[in-house]
């Protein structure tokens, strides 16, 4: 008889009952309070806080574009831990504009992508046809930052020889798996490194610290996720390809290993930490055919959305939003949903 090792986990997951799952009966602010605290442990952010030093603030460059200005700028977001940001300011602007943060998903490239930077063949597709992320942002009329994630493009590791140790094509492996190690989850690092991004914007006279909004897709609309769940700040939060259950994604199938976090399913699913963007607005974005994110999952997901929204007293402000495609950023539909939402609140 063949012993497939995979049977346990399975009949783990599905007889594994959260300690801090969604209950209806329950205190809702008692709740939501423990959900945030547990968050932050698992996450290892108090980890991370322990390392934390001034930021650095450096402007590295800044070019005129077609349209809009963009300035390469960086800072530390931790002791040695180098963040490389893109901002593009739309010409002419008067006052103050919303920030759009645009979050890359797995590729060679990382943050160029994001800006147009086409810098190898490989990813010419993704860098020209759907992975213009900041550059959709800035022409849909608000400002841009790009952000570089921890193990992606500019910040993937590299060992004492100065070769690069993340393999599989942007896979972060390494970096998440080293993080674990040392307390910490790469998920977590992120999630720093977004909030920090926006104390770093405070330089900028022209960006509205209170209308900030966050979007990417795939490992950008995890973290467009979970960043939201972690800084108050982002008003709007529209992952796309990224929000389903987990067994719907990452206990059912296989994916880049910086998606887990030690411990987490025995408190709470993806959808239950969705009480820490309400009030806020939440806009999931999802692929019928995504075969990494299953639509099934998202579905179920998005019941308990529902739900935790309601709860909140703003059913008005969760939304599912279902596209043709699988694994795709759609950029029609993404901004057609975010203008109209913008424009709902006065941006």
């Amino acid at each position: 008889m063949i012993h497939n090792g995979a049977i346990c986990h399975d009949t783990l997951t599905k007889n594994t009952k959260q300690k801090l799952g969604f209950n209806q009966s329950a205190d809702y602010d008692s709740w939501k309070n423990s959900v945030k605290n547990k968050f932050i442990e698992l996450f290892g952010i108090d980890v991370i806080k322990e390392n934390i030093c001034e930021p650095q603030f450096t402007i590295e460059e800044e070019t005129q574009k077609e349209g809009y200005k963009q300035i390469r700028f960086s800072f530390y977001s931790e002791t040695d831990a180098y963040v490389p940001c893109y901002l593009l300011i739309p010409d002419g602007i008067k006052g103050k504009l919303p920030v759009m943060i645009t979050l890359q998903g797995h590729n060679e490239m990382g943050f160029h992508s994001s800006v147009g930077d086409v810098l190898c063949h490989e990813t010419l597709d993704y860098d020209t046809g759907r992975g213009q992320f900041a550059i959709q942002a800035v022409k849909s009329g608000y400002i841009a930052l790009a952000i570089e994630q921890r193990g992606m493009g500019e910040r993937k590791a590299t060992n004492v020889f100065g070769r690069r140790v993340s393999l599989n094509n942007g896979n972060c492996y390494y970096e998440a798996m080293t993080a674990l190690t040392l307390g910490r989850t790469i998920l977590g690092e992120r999630c720093h490194d977004v909030s920090r991004a926006i104390d770093m914007l405070s330089n900028f006279d022209c960006c509205d610290l209170d209308k900030i909004a966050i979007t990417g897709n795939s490992g950008g609309g995890t973290m467009s996720y979970y960043a939201a769940c972690y800084d108050e700040r982002i008003k709007i939060s529209m992952p796309s390809c990224a929000f389903c259950d987990y067994p719907g994604s990452i206990l059912h199938f296989y994916h880049c290993s910086c998606n887990y976090v030690p411990n987490a399913f025995r408190y709470f699913d993806m959808q239950d930490l969705s009480c820490l963007i309400a009030p806020r607005n939440l806009v999931i974005v999802a692929g019928k055919y995504d075969t990494a994110f299953r639509i099934e999952g998202v579905r179920r997901g998005y019941e308990t959305v529902k739900q935790v929204f309601a709860k909140a007293g703003v059913p008005e402000n969760c939304k599912l939003v279902e596209t043709e495609k699988g694994h795709w950023w759609c950029q029609d539909i993404i901004w057609k949903e975010m203008k109209e939402l913008t424009a709902k609140l006065g941006w």
